[in-house]
């Protein structure tokens, strides 16, 4: 830390445009239609330790404007000299496209310099949520981080933050790259496995009547990859996948989206596999969705016909259906689900 006190104090304006030049340095470029890569650049192991080093020094002071030092609070006005200059910088981009080839410290530091600009509030804006807005590739850069093991974790832990928006939210969502999710939930390791999952579901959840209409809009192309995670071989994602497939299903805000899912004979059987699953935790997240089959009204003749044609069999199944659970929501709601079933016409 040493080293931050014997470095030269620098405005906010200076600090940006510092780590912009050292970003450079280190390789992060940018074409004339405005798309960032990372360049090979030779340099001196000497040269970049140097880089390195400023770049932690010039994070350092730029956390201390964000957050201040000690008891101070961050000067609002030199805040909002340094967030003005990251936007006309493009710090963002350049920052990200630089973060395979940082340290992992100066990582973290990156991505809590970007927290405390999102976290920006002036009265009811946020200016930075307003300049990614207008730059979604920003956002999409951070969810394409899942692609590098090593930073992954750094720009979910950014990416979560975005999602907290919902501008920030629809952007993912309504990307052609969502369709990556599988990939990262099912390719990488436990833990950015399970922080991919954990965007997945905020963005879906958090901003009930923009998702909504997302999935009225894009229903075939979301199920199309959600179908992915419902399918794998995954404990953990496959119930992860059924929990969040319930919380949708049973939000009024998704009727028509459920209307529309529970209508596929294909749906249902596919819940009704989950239901004979080995884990009991499994078969309890498939029951909350196969609740929804049969308590709705308006039930299709496909779907009708799969239920009395199994009328018999299921009622056996769910009569000693997780017998060992004692809670009383669940106990009432298979005794529901029984009698809608017993009440049903046997196949002719």
């Amino acid at each position: 830390m040493n080293l931050l006190f014997k470095s030269r104090q620098r405005s906010p304006s200076e600090l940006v445009r510092l780590l912009r030049e050292l970003s450079m340095r280190l390789g992060a470029s940018v074409t004339v239609d405005g798309s960032w890569f990372l360049a090979d650049v030779p340099q001196s192991s000497e040269s970049r330790r140097k880089v390195h080093e400023e770049i932690w020094q010039a994070l350092q002071q730029s956390k201390l404007v964000l957050y201040g030092e000690g008891d101070s609070e961050p000067v609002p006005e030199q805040v909002a000299q340094l967030a003005q200059e990251v936007y006309q910088q493009q710090l963002m981009p350049c920052l990200l496209t630089v973060m395979p080839r940082v340290e992992f410290e100066t990582r973290k530091d990156i991505v809590q310099v970007f927290i405390a600009l999102l976290q920006r509030q002036i009265g009811s804006r946020r200016p930075t949520v307003e300049y990614l807005r207008s730059h979604p590739t920003v956002v999409l850069m951070a969810f394409h981080g899942y692609d590098v093991p090593d930073m992954a974790m750094n720009t979910g832990l950014l990416l979560n933050e975005m999602v907290q928006h919902e501008p920030l939210a629809k952007i993912l969502l309504y990307s052609d790259d969502l369709a990556r999710f599988p990939t990262y939930i099912e390719t990488t390791s436990f833990s950015v496995s399970c922080d991919a999952f954990k965007n997945l579901r905020d963005a879906l959840l958090l901003h009930r009547t923009m998702a909504a209409e997302y999935l009225q809009q894009n229903y075939d192309t979301f199920f199309a990859m959600f179908t992915k995670l419902l399918d794998s071989s995954n404990y953990v994602t496959r119930r992860q996948s059924l929990k969040l497939l319930s919380e949708l299903l049973v939000d009024r805000a998704h009727y028509s989206t459920m209307v529309r899912y529970v209508s596929s004979e294909e749906n249902l059987k596919r819940i009704m596999n989950a239901l004979r699953d080995r884990s009991k935790h499994i078969q309890l997240e498939a029951f909350h969705v196969f609740k929804v089959f049969v308590a709705n009204p308006k039930k299709t003749p496909a779907v009708e016909a799969i239920l009395r044609r199994n009328k018999a069999r299921l009622l056996t199944f769910l009569q000693d259906f997780l017998s060992d659970r004692t809670d009383e929501s669940f106990m009432d709601e298979r005794q529901y689900i029984l009698q809608i079933i017993s009440a049903m016409p046997s196949k002719s």
